[in-house]
């Protein structure tokens, strides 16, 4: 049926261009003979196709644009017979004599703006002549138009100030009064489309309405230009006659569009001066008005202004623009009960902006905004709507932006209110925004006081929430939450150790509380950034001042161990493994024996208890020489006893290579260059006579496989380690035993030959022998000694 409509609507179309095409084509004949009484029959005919009641309005204004192209003409022709003498006022008379209204009215129209050119009468009479004669007719679509052409004919003829049909008695008011005059019937006809019909077309009528919006519009449009419509005007006149308009028509697509249309065409200053006038009518429009749009375009246009017009900031707060914009908002979510929350939502975040823009300096204006939204928002409980809490987000996420600080925000007294109302999926974007702000602004949170207000806030990161059944984060994304969390850590930082420490004691109590997987991830962070704080921490004898320090060494460290106790048990072992090793070099910087002792101590016991792979044995074994060798602060007792149980562990590896490498790894353990006390030439030989007998073995192992390869390489490694000691000058490893060790690898030359990385390997060991013995010196005579 829709199809079959279209289809005769163009028939319809076709049908009247026709008759019209002709019609004006005998109206040009005329005017080209100058002959008036034939052009304005033909015109008239022409013009008759116009009272076709068959076309939607976008089909009408095909028709409508001939004709005003062709009144262009007959305009002209008007024009030229008054200059060849005839009478303008008998002209405008004669062409009141058409058979049908509406074409005596175009006509009528047309004559009008002759007459209005010729000025032998006043503009503001003929003007209203032709408003008030056009109110003859009252069929919606076809007054529209009719009243659009005479809006479009008189706009360059209007009495306004500087212009030619000013006059002593014209003024702009008579101007003003007719385009309000206009407006307002437009207006009612627009209006009265919407009520003509069948309930079942109603969404027809809407599209309908919607494509000749601009037609009421243009006359909006029309007074903004006028020169003589100043601010005062504007006040006292114009707002409250359109505003009157509006109100009373209780149409919602009528008043939608026409507040929109004041706040578009007219100057920004004008909206600034009559805030209280434009904003008292927003309460009282249809509750199905969107006045969220409205409102929101209106404060933005008001943030723009002041963006780019510094000088009018004062007029701001001169005008009291926020607490009107306030109000206002209050008042409509008021006179609208059943406005969605999204709706009021949007508003604030509207107007949080403005504040954000017009006075970023009033921070208690912004406060006021969120605690309006946590007043509309209590009693909701958390908001599930999508849209509700992206337009939460976009409200929380404005202050980081404005500021690029979030301490301000901190600052907000009602920021964290807001953010309670967000889903436990929300809260944890919002968290990501937050930090995201901070590092991408390297903004330092530097008391306890504000971490702990920025951990509440990002809770939804750091503590397991209560989530729906069923409802499963994706680990990936689970995984960059945690790791932002863990960057975060470093953020948090003061150089008062006491503040300091503080801040590291509150981020304890919210990670271990913050369920057993997350701790893997906030955990290491929290170690690393106490650590920092030992080394900060003031040398004794080093306090001038003689402060008393609250925080010390030992209760620092008695602080790292309750946390890393927690690890063993998410299960991250390995992870605990390693934190207790970094405690116990720590503790050793600080001459802290019996904590660097029990670290190690605990280091162990993990080992011997969680870590049961064989290659991650070998790895935290390497991690176990490595630190130990750096440990000084052990007395003997204590040295020995960590010592002997590495060595015991290298030599209960599960594979025979890993034993020698950790075995001859050991013998570093004896031997401290720098330390007196540790250097012990026997138990290096011996370590490394261990580690020849495992090689040994190996060897007879891959001999009776059947294998040639692998052993040989273990051999080599023996010998650099025996280089090594040798030239530090250990009197146990002498030349003879090098020599013996060179010989025995030449022995295997055939296995070499079989394994391209041994053979390099010797290769690069004899070249280095050779290169210490071009040296010279003590070490270059030592070199000598050896014979290759």
């Amino acid at each position: 049926m829709i199809a079959d409509g279209a289809e005769d609507e163009d028939k319809w179309l076709a049908a009247s261009a026709a008759a019209f095409k002709q019609n004006a084509f005998y109206m040009q004949r005329a005017i080209d003979s100058n002959n008036l009484k034939d052009a304005l029959k033909y015109s008239a005919q022409m013009l008759g196709e116009l009272r076709t009641s068959k076309l939607s309005p976008h089909k009408y204004y095909d028709l409508y644009m001939r004709a005003f192209d062709e009144l262009r003409k007959l305009e002209i022709f008007f024009m030229e017979e008054t200059r060849r003498g005839c009478s303008v006022i008998e002209l405008y008379e004669l062409v009141q004599h058409a058979g049908n209204i509406l074409p005596r009215l175009y006509l009528l129209c047309t004559a009008g703006s002759v007459y209005i050119k010729t000025k032998e009468a006043p503009a503001k009479e003929i003007l209203k002549d032709l408003v008030e004669m056009c109110r003859g007719i009252q069929h919606p679509l076809r007054g529209l138009f009719l009243r659009s052409y005479l809006a479009q004919i008189s706009r360059d003829k209007l009495p306004d100030i500087g212009s030619e049909y000013e006059g002593d008695a014209d003024t702009v008011t008579d101007a003003v009064e007719f385009v309000l005059l206009n407006f307002t019937e437009m207006n009612k006809l627009w209006v009265r489309m919407q009520h003509q019909g069948p309930a079942r077309d109603k969404e027809r009528r809407e599209k309908e309405r919607g494509e000749l919006r601009d037609l009421v519009g243009k006359n909006l449009h029309v007074l903004s230009q006028l020169e003589g419509v100043d601010l005062d005007m504007y006040r006292d006149t114009v707002l409250p006659r359109v505003l009157e308009q509006i109100v009373n028509c209780r149409d919602e697509i009528a008043q939608y569009y026409l507040i929109d249309c004041i706040i578009q065409v007219f100057p920004d200053e004008y909206h600034l001066q009559t805030l209280d006038v434009l904003l008292g009518a927003c309460p009282q429009l249809q509750p199905s008005v969107d006045i969220m749009t409205v409102l929101s375009r209106l404060m933005e246009r008001l943030s723009n202004y002041a963006a780019l017009n510094a000088e009018v900031l004062p007029y701001f707060l001169q005008v009291e623009a926020f607490s009107k914009l306030n109000n206002a908002i209050g008042k409509v979510i008021e006179a609208q009960e059943d406005m969605p929350i999204l709706s009021a939502i949007t508003l604030y975040s509207s107007l949080l902006k403005f504040t954000l823009h017009v006075h970023p300096d009033r921070l208690d204006y912004a406060d006021q905004v969120l605690g309006s939204c946590v007043k509309q928002l209590s009693g909701k409980g958390k908001i599930n709507d999508t849209r509700a809490t992206k337009e939460i987000v976009s409200l929380l996420s404005a202050p980081l932006e404005k500021y690029n600080d979030v301490v301000i925000a901190l600052k907000l007294h009602n920021y964290p209110l807001v953010v309670e109302y967000l889903d436990n999926e929300t809260k944890r974007i919002m968290a990501t925004v937050i930090i995201r702000s901070i590092m991408k602004n390297n903004t330092l949170i530097t008391t306890a006081e504000k971490v702990e207000a920025l951990l509440e806030l990002i809770k939804g990161l750091i503590n397991d929430l209560d989530e729906p059944q069923g409802l499963e984060v994706d680990e990936d994304d689970f995984e960059g939450e945690q790791n932002s969390v863990a960057r975060l850590v470093h953020m948090l930082y003061n150089e008062d150790p006491e503040e300091m420490f503080k801040i590291i004691s509150i981020l304890k109590k919210h990670f271990l509380t913050g369920g057993p997987k997350r701790l893997k991830f906030t955990i290491p962070p929290l170690v690393i950034s106490t650590l920092k704080l030992i080394r900060r921490l003031p040398v004794e004898g080093d306090n001038p001042f003689g402060k008393e320090v609250s925080v010390t060494a030992t209760k620092i460290f008695q602080f790292l161990n309750q946390i890393i106790e927690a690890l063993p048990n998410v299960p991250s072992p390995d992870l605990a493994f390693r934190l207790y090793l970094q405690c116990a070099e720590a503790a050793n910087k600080c001459d802290e024996e019996p904590i660097a002792y029990e670290f190690f101590t605990q280091a162990y016991i993990l080992y011997e208890e969680e870590i049961s792979d064989s290659k991650a044995q070998v790895t935290a074994l390497q991690l176990i020489i490595g630190t130990l060798q750096r440990m000084h602060v052990f007395g003997v007792e204590n040295r020995d006893t960590l010592t002997h149980k590495a060595t015991g562990y290298s030599a209960k590896l599960l594979k025979k290579p890993d034993q020698c490498r950790a075995v001859y790894a050991c013998s570093h353990l004896f031997w401290l260059e720098d330390h007196e006390t540790i250097q012990d030439g026997e138990r290096v030989l011996l370590c490394l006579k261990r580690a020849l007998k495992i090689a040994n073995s190996t060897q007879q192992m891959v001999s009776t496989g059947g294998g040639s390869a692998g052993s040989v390489t273990l051999f080599i490694e023996i010998l650099n380690k025996y280089l090594y000691f040798y030239q530090k000058g250990i009197p146990q490893i002498t030349v003879e035993s090098v020599e013996s060790l060179i010989q025995l690898i030449k022995n295997e030359e055939e296995s070499m030959a079989s394994d391209p990385y041994a053979e390099s390997l010797f290769a690069s060991t004899l070249q280095f022998m050779e290169f210490q013995k071009q040296k010279g010196g003590a070490i270059g005579d030592r070199y000598e000694e050896i014979k290759v």
